[in-house]
């Protein structure tokens, strides 16, 4: 049993095989991923890439200042916003 705090999932378990044959559980912790768009996966511009870079900054450079900033790309929030024009037209 591994001690509470290797616990949690933010620690990535890699198994690892000793040389006397014994499998050993080494936990180390995950990368940081850059923030990606929810309709087409693109790395988001002006969003910091490090997490705990991330965690200081206030809230207005976390992410751009526009509609869905942090969450959609510039492109595909474009596309949603004509859709959304040309729907309301008709």
């Amino acid at each position: 049993m591994p001690r509470p705090g290797l616990r949690s999932r933010s620690y990535k378990r890699i198994y690892r095989r000793t040389p006397g044959g014994k499998t050993v559980v080494h936990y180390e912790k995950r990368e940081n991923t850059p923030m990606r768009c929810a309709r087409c996966g693109k790395v988001l511009n002006g969003v910091p890439i490090k997490e705990s870079l991330r965690r200081s900054l206030p809230r207005t450079l976390k992410r751009p200042e526009r509609m869905f900033g942090g969450v959609l790309c510039a492109s595909c929030l474009r596309e949603v916003l004509k859709n959304v024009v040309r729907e309301s037209a008709m």
